[in-house]
């Protein structure tokens, strides 16, 4: 990663090389008018840009960028329709703490707040863009931006991740600017005290029945936890974010808090243990029965002091990163080696959960396992459609990051495509299978276009129910005639066939191992469809 001496160049020029000085290497966004400046610099950079179909897609591979890679992903999107287009993406990387820096061009400095009817102007932008973004700047001073981009990633490393949002007037742009010596960011997150590591420590020493919480903020102490748990002998909970931390280990649970089975194993704990995690309905209360239990012996670890606030109480909550927390708790408790059941109450807890669910949820959980196991170390990225939803219940992903979608947070329709483009972007050697229903393909289905054009090696695997499957089994149970939940749907291999991508309609889920290797083996992306009807064997 270079340095910079003193140099003179515009602030759009700048703008590249800080972004590639701070480990940026891929861009995502569509180019026009109010952000043209922000291109002279990149063509003649490292950094690569892929070019969605819409900016929205640009935010979703954006998304999908970051949690593969553990890197903000980064998008450039024009002033107006641009970045409102991308608002979507921000707010569910925002519900699932994303790390994303969005950079927009807005009007210039002295049209701001006039309402003179310029292009794409909004009334305010940058407020519109504070409600969801964990920071917004609008650069007014072209001296200003490398210590606001500097701020920008202390904020994305040493805090919860979301997105940062951070517009720059037309007239700023091409402005000349000269910038010292700068070097990348480095920042930390908060630690525990050590009097709260202690107190846990002694806590943990004490426990008969512990179990460990795993949230998507701990995925980057994974080793740590595992270590943790087996020297404590407690079962460990992943919720969808951590799901394939602990993949095949006897003490893990890849089942949602949701269940009865997993309330019960954490109702009957005399310690619980969250890590990272927020808590939230789509992982506790994916039903909104309200019936998850109170813990008194929950003890909740997390890098937000306000989502410590305004979740669960917890009888000891400590603002700390998940990979310091754990790191301090290990050294505090060495040579610590429980014996609590824990293989055992995670089988018998996996088992009931398994045996709880319906045969329809048990087939589509099966074809999730057959692309895990088909396709070693794959990731799968998921839209909101009926099989992840099983998934979500209860699937255990071969690794960490193997598995996420759209389905937990915001739960966008769309989402699935273009981020399993980003994560395939982010992981150009691992095979990347998108999960999306026919319904919500079309809410992006021009991103295969896009993973054409950069030749991500995602195939698409379109689980066709003939619209919205799961808001009309909704709207049956509710006893409401269903309405509005059977959109057409395109010949999905002629779409495919159009974009040059290889493409094949299962006649048998049976089908499904030899179709993924075949496809796995082409360069670039591919599509696959099952259809709940026509497909034998994709429902029970």
């Amino acid at each position: 990663m270079k340095e910079m001496g003193v140099v003179e160049k515009t602030v759009g020029e700048a703008l590249i090389d800080l972004l590639e000085i701070n480990g940026v290497d891929t861009v995502f966004g569509i180019p026009g008018v109010h952000t043209v400046e922000l291109y002279r610099g990149l063509a003649s950079s490292s950094i690569r840009h892929i070019t969605p179909r819409h900016e929205q897609g640009a935010g979703f591979m954006a998304d999908g960028y970051a949690r593969v890679t553990g890197k903000p992903g980064v998008a450039l999107v024009i002033t107006g329709p641009g970045l409102t287009n991308t608002i979507t993406a921000m707010a569910q990387a925002y519900q699932d703490s994303i790390p994303m820096l969005v950079i927009s061009g807005v009007n210039t400095r002295d049209s701001l707040g006039h309402g003179r009817g310029m292009l794409h102007e909004l009334p305010d932008q940058r407020a519109m863009m504070a409600t969801l973004a964990v920071m917004s700047h609008t650069l007014l001073d072209p001296n200003d931006l490398p210590s606001v981009m500097e701020r920008a990633f202390s904020v994305l490393k040493s805090r919860r991740p979301g997105p940062v949002h951070i517009e720059i007037p037309t007239d700023v742009m091409p402005q000349k600017i000269t910038i010292e010596a700068w070097k990348p960011v480095i920042a930390s997150g908060p630690r525990g005290a050590a009097a709260e590591v202690t107190y846990l420590a002694a806590k943990c020493r004490s426990a008969k029945r512990p179990v460990i919480l795993c949230g998507g903020g701990s995925i980057s102490a994974a080793q740590g936890i595992q270590r943790l748990a087996e020297s404590l002998d407690a079962p460990l909970v992943t919720t969808v974010n951590a799901r394939g931390m602990f993949a095949g280990h006897p003490l893990s649970i890849p089942a949602s808090p949701s269940l009865k089975a997993v309330r019960a194993l954490v109702s009957d704990a005399d310690l619980v243990i969250a890590l990272g995690t927020q808590m939230g309905q789509t992982d506790y209360d994916m039903y909104a029965d309200n019936c998850f239990p109170e813990l008194e012996n929950l003890v909740r670890v997390d890098i937000d002091p306000d989502q410590l606030a305004r979740g669960p109480s917890a009888a000891l909550s400590i603002l700390s990163t998940v990979d310091q927390l754990v790191t301090d708790l290990l050294s505090a408790l060495p040579n610590h080696s429980a014996h609590c059941d824990g293989a055992a109450r995670s089988k018998a807890c996996r088992e009931e959960t398994f045996a709880a669910l319906t045969p329809k949820m048990k087939a589509e959980i099966a074809v999730l396992e057959t692309i895990r196991d088909t396709l070693p170390g794959c990731i799968i990225v998921g839209d909101s459609t009926q099989a992840i939803y099983s998934g979500n219940l209860y699937f255990e992903a071969g690794q960490p990051k193997g598995w996420f979608n759209a389905a937990t947070g915001f739960g966008a329709l769309g989402y699935g495509p273009p981020a399993a483009v980003g994560a395939s972007l982010g992981e150009p050697g691992v095979p990347v299978v998108c999960i999306v229903g026919d319904g919500g393909f079309q809410f992006s289905l021009a991103e295969i276009g896009s993973a054409k054009d950069c030749e991500a090696n995602v195939i698409f695997l379109v689980w066709n129910n003939d619209g919205y499957g799961e808001i009309r089994t909704f709207m049956e149970d509710s006893g409401i005639e269903p309405e509005g939940v059977t959109p057409s749907a395109p010949d999905f291999l002629k779409i495919a066939e159009g974009y040059g991508l290889p493409s094949i309609r299962l006649a048998d889920v049976s089908e499904l191992n030899d179709a993924l290797i075949d496809m796995a083996k082409i360069s670039g992306p591919a599509l696959i469809e099952i259809h709940e009807l026509e497909t034998r064997g994709a429902t029970a």
